[in-house]
């Protein structure tokens, strides 16, 4: 009762107020009249002065017992629609909502009129115009390819230059693959089977077209070529309605075909893009990486079409997520990221979550989904209702409204949340001799057995290629699926209740698979985390072996004949696939090159360089020649996750902080407010260095770092105690960060410094001339070979933290150098010097095959000359260097 009155409230306003304009604005209480409201783009497509609402209103009337009122639109429309109108609509739109509209008008007056009480005068009116219209859309198929133009004018067609359409090159998706359904029922109807085949050669191009080794379909596609514009993939907006016409094109028409593409695809979506409960896009090329971290709402359709495929654990999962999204905001908002928070805060009233709800109460004959659907109408009524109809929302974190009401509102809000609620005496109909197209229009299933001018099995493509012996060619026996066990759904559902508020997908999505019965999905590489005694167990059945390296890093080798069994051999040859394309997308994301920290201060005066990883994020120090000098401070807390409690000890210093705990650019916002001039990282694996691991760089946090302002850079735990022994033994320490080293007469320009140093600066030059004569005969550790049948990824926590972690988290440190997967070298001992043994800060051996940069600056190594005192004779230097050169020759014989 409640739905018909929210009904009637709607209904009766677009009717008073806006017919016959194509919809309603609720909060002025007028009608959206294109050409006379500011233009809204893409949106408006779907207005064609038809009187869009009340066409697609129509069956809806008849659901919901209004047989008068149906009669009297029925009428209305035939008198007062126009379909002749110079004016560019959508062809999708046109085609599910007006198209459609008419075709589910003509199914339920039919239906009436030979029930004998209602539309006896009816004669197939309804009929001739969706004919007409058909008509009209077809000028949008005249491609080579067959998919149609997205936009057609009615009056002129395309191409003509009166039409002001042709000119397009791409289209949707579900634009050109949501057609099957409205004119093939055309065709069977009116015996003139041009559209069908029309529709039906539009579905087989974009089928040749999948990715062959996925079995994906990208979002956008070039009409003319059928390259795919948009490589990403999912289950939402632009490809949605493509996968649900493929199976119900297979109920409506019985072509096998069409199931065999529908099988096809799902296998490819329950692969790659379902992680239940969440529905992810990803590449079409490389299917094992998301495209984008949120979801649209529009996959809230998904579920219902999963209960129709008979797949009903999934549908249960995603749906409860949806529900508890909903919960949190009121409403699903138009696009919400993987830890549920808001991503596009609009929702036009969109009805695909009540069609789920409806769908799986079918199904489950759960009384849960009844307080679901209770929880929707109580929202519309308390947010979305205003006094000329119901409103979309704009935020649906504010509540603030917009001046629209679809017509799909109309059309399938108000259907499917009846049709949840009534029982079989509420109807006038059998509602299971129907089909819903997209926009729950109705089309009886006998039009399977009607002018079947199209031969039953689709000869235009070969299938020659697909293994079909796992299809389950049956529909599956809802009193089968849930023998004796009314608590079946609710075990599915109540480990996700708190999913939301929890903000966890990544523990949800596989790590904490332990949901109830069936099988669990495989790991994947970006939600596995080294530090999950779980995922460990499941390396292990795929065979897969873990080894942690002394830098912090993680080396992953797989035997195949170590798994479990053949299908997790096979898990684990794809999860390893998965981590390198992950491990080198991360390093193709954003390759910076090392930064320098220059130790400036006495004993030092710019001869000791050290090594750093550089930051996404804060000042480029490339873009700044002169660097950030200031004297160091260490921080407390040390790792800098919290307020800085020594502000008066770090202002207008660089400060020192430990990694781990936090994310990078937490750190630095930080120490920024406590007045820091920049910041350096340690990091916390005892015995890291950058003779030894490659460089990183520190990514930012997922959010915006513009408000980063200062340098960030990072040291290794080696480089890093130099400058921490330095401060012990001479307090004041100061150091330079730039994009390279500078020599020392820059740095010490205009101040006086011992002539020692000046001399040495000259030493300095000779030897840099005699360096670039032996660098021919050095190795580059970067070109080392690596194990080829390992992969080492760079695997942290958020920050680090000490322990390896998930290579696929928002913020791990990325791989700076090319060769991140080279992990041979971290069990070996290159000569670089250790402790002073007078207690004397030691500098970092800095070898030029690790620095790409041009760097004219050499460290001593031997530990028992004094600073302050004398300088390393020229003899010595050679030697050590020599002697360096002659290791990594080694080094590299012994890898090899």
């Amino acid at each position: 009762n409640q739905v018909l009155e929210m009904f009637d409230h709607a209904y009766s306003n677009y009717m008073e107020h806006a017919y016959p304009a194509d919809e309603l604005m609720p909060l002025t209480c007028r009608g959206r009249v294109r050409g006379q409201e500011p233009s809204r783009g893409d949106v408006d497509d779907a207005l064609g002065k038809f009187s869009l609402t009340l066409i697609d209103t129509l069956d809806t009337l008849v659901v919901l017992n209004k047989t008068k009122e149906f009669e009297e639109a029925v009428k209305k429309v035939i008198k007062d629609v126009n379909l002749d109108n110079d004016i560019v609509v959508s062809v999708f739109e046109t085609n599910i909502r007006v198209l459609g509209g008419l075709l589910g008008g003509h199914s339920v007056a039919i239906m009436l009129k030979e029930k004998g009480e209602y539309m006896q005068w009816y004669n197939g009116e309804l009929l001739h115009m969706a004919k007409e219209l058909g008509y009209k859309l077809l000028p949008a198929f005249n491609t080579t390819s067959g998919l149609p133009y997205p936009r057609v004018n009615l009056k002129f067609g395309v191409r003509h230059p009166e039409a002001r359409t042709g000119t397009e090159t791409d289209t949707c998706t579900a634009c050109a693959g949501t057609l099957i359904l409205e004119f093939a029922a055309l065709s069977r109807f009116t015996g003139t089977s041009i559209f069908e085949e029309y529709a039906r050669k539009a579905l087989d191009f974009i089928w040749e077209k999948r990715q062959r080794s996925s079995n994906l379909v990208g979002v956008t596609i070039n009409i003319h070529t059928g390259d795919w514009v948009r490589k990403d993939s999912g289950v939402g907006a632009g490809i949605d309605s493509y996968y649900e016409y493929l199976l119900k094109a297979y109920v409506l028409l019985g072509d096998d075909s069409f199931l065999e593409r529908f099988n096809t695809h799902y296998d490819a979506i329950m692969r790659y893009i379902s992680q239940p409960p969440l529905l992810l896009d990803v590449h079409i090329h490389k299917p094992m990486l998301n495209a984008r971290t949120w979801m649209d709402s529009l996959l809230a359709f998904f579920p219902g079409l999963q209960v129709l495929k008979g797949d009903i654990r999934p549908a249960i999962e995603t749906h409860e997520m949806l529900y508890q999204v909903i919960k949190k905001h009121n409403f699903l908002p138009e696009a919400f990221t993987t830890d549920f928070r808001v991503h596009w805060a609009q929702h036009p009233l969109r009805p695909e979550f009540a069609e789920s709800t409806y769908f799986l109460y079918k199904a489950t004959g759960d009384p849960y989904y009844l307080e679901v659907g209770k929880t929707l109408i109580e929202n519309l009524n308390k947010y979305a209702r205003v006094p000329c109809g119901f409103a979309a929302m704009k935020d649906v974190r504010t509540g603030s409204h917009e001046d629209r009401m679809d017509s799909f509102f109309l059309a399938e809000m108000f259907k499917y949340l009846y049709l949840l609620f009534a029982d079989k005496e509420d109807m006038i109909f059998d509602i299971e001799d129907y089909i819903f197209t997209t926009e729950a229009h109705l089309l009886p299933l006998w039009l399977s057995t009607t002018n079947q001018t199209i031969s039953k099995k689709n000869t235009s493509t070969e299938y020659t290629e697909l293994d079909d012996s796992n299809f389950d060619w049956t529909c599956p026996n809802t009193q089968i699926l849930f023998p004796n066990d009314p608590m079946f759904a609710q075990s599915i559902r109540e480990p996700l209740k708190n999913v939301v508020d929890k903000s966890c997908p990544r523990g949800i999505s596989r790590a904490e698979e332990s949901l109830g019965s069936g099988p669990k999905p495989p790991l994947r590489a970006r939600d596995f985390m080294a530090s999950n005694p779980e995922h460990l167990e499941i390396l292990k059945k795929m065979g897969v072996s873990l080894i942690h390296l002394k830098d912090g890093r993680v080396q992953l080798v797989q035997h195949a004949v170590q798994a479990a069994s053949s299908l997790d051999a096979e898990d684990g040859l794809r999860f390893m696939q998965e981590m390198i394309e992950l491990s080198s997308q991360q390093q193709k994301e954003q390759q910076l090159p090392p930064r320098a920290v220059q130790i400036v201060s006495h004993p030092f005066f710019g001869r000791v360089v050290l090594t750093a990883g550089p930051a996404q994020f804060g000042m480029d120090l490339s873009k700044h020649k002169a660097g950030t000098r200031g004297f160091v401070a260490t921080i407390k807390p040390y790792n800098g996750c919290s307020e800085i409690t020594n502000p008066e000890a770090v202002k207008e210093k660089i400060a020192l902080m430990q990694r781990g705990q936090c994310m990078f650019a937490e750190k630095a916002r930080n120490i920024q407010k406590a007045g820091a001039i920049g910041g350096i990282v340690i990091d916390d694996n005892e015995g890291s260095s950058s003779d030894t691991a490659p460089l990183f760089q520190m990514a930012g946090d997922g959010k915006n770092t513009d408000d980063i302002t200062i340098p960030m850079l990072f040291l290794f735990n080696k480089e890093g105690n130099i400058i921490l022994d330095a401060i012990r033994e001479y307090e004041a320490v100061e150091v330079l960060l730039s994009d390279k080293a500078k020599d020392r007469a820059t740095i010490f320009k205009g101040k006086t410094i011992p002539n020692y140093i000046i001399d040495s600066n000259l030493e300095m030059e000779n030897m840099d001339q005699k360096s670039s004569e032996n660098d021919s005969h050095k190795p580059n550790s970067e070109e080392a070979p690596s194990q080829s049948q390992d992969v080492g990824a760079v695997s942290e926590e958020p920050d680090g933290g000490g322990e390896s972690s998930a290579v696929g988290d928002p913020d791990p440190l990325s791989p700076a150098s090319a060769d991140s997967a080279s992990v041979s070298r971290a069990d070996e001992n290159p000569p670089a010097p250790g402790p002073a043994e007078a207690g004397a800060p030691q500098p970092a051996c800095t070898p030029e095959d690790s620095q790409p940069q041009e760097q004219n600056t050499q460290t001593e190594s031997n530990s028992k000359a004094h600073w302050d005192s004398k300088v390393q004779p020229m003899e010595s230097i050679l030697a050590d260097w020599n002697e360096d050169i002659e290791a990594f020759e080694m080094m590299e014989k012994d890898e090899l």
